[in-house]
């Protein structure tokens, strides 16, 4: 008994000194792309921030599907302190997606799929208050993706014939916006 007692004393007053924000992203947000977060103190000048972002559209104009989510967990070291300047994180995230790849654009082809990423962010907090934080940021890197291809167009089949999934790796910038976040 006295060893959770002292577990639980322990585990309160870790989370009374600790640092945590919910955070959602305002730029995404215009578009009814839905992104949230969470970020929690993990050191002196480091941090550990997780979002989920999701867009539910069937299309943007009818053609192309556009739905997709992802999981983004991230370390993040704050060059001044934290919630306060600027900030460089390293993530390692997953995804799921039924859209349109950036070079199929002009084409009736979709994709059906899923991938990890594995990249950077660098951005900038600009606190507002004790309570409230903006969090700018832009991030990219490794995509590797494993999908079918289809066609939009109502042509049956698929458009790639490889025997499982097919395999698609690019570098790309698929992060950014401003978070707005506020402290627990």
């Amino acid at each position: 008994m006295k060893k959770i007692f002292a577990l639980t004393v322990l585990l309160l007053s870790v989370q009374l000194q600790s640092q945590t924000f919910v955070k959602f992203n305002g730029a995404t947000a215009l578009l009814a792309i839905p992104n949230i977060g969470i970020e929690t103190s993990i050191g002196e000048k480091t941090t550990f921030s997780a979002d989920i972002m999701a867009s539910f559209w069937e299309s943007f104009d009818g053609h192309h599907p556009m739905k997709f989510i992802t999981v983004t967990p991230e370390i993040r070291y704050h060059f001044k302190e934290k919630y306060n300047g600027f900030y460089a994180g390293a993530h390692i995230g997953a995804d799921k997606y039924e859209l349109q790849k950036w070079n199929y654009w002009d084409s009736n082809r979709y994709e059906d799929g899923f991938g990890y990423r594995i990249g950077a962010t660098v951005g900038y907090n600009l606190k507002l208050n004790d309570k409230f934080v903006l969090d700018f940021f832009v991030g990219g890197g490794w995509h590797q993706g494993f999908y079918h291809g289809y066609y939009n167009d109502g042509t049956p089949g698929r458009y790639e014939k490889a025997p499982n999934y097919n395999k698609s790796g690019e570098w790309l910038p698929y992060r950014g916006g401003v978070m707005i976040s506020y402290k627990l």
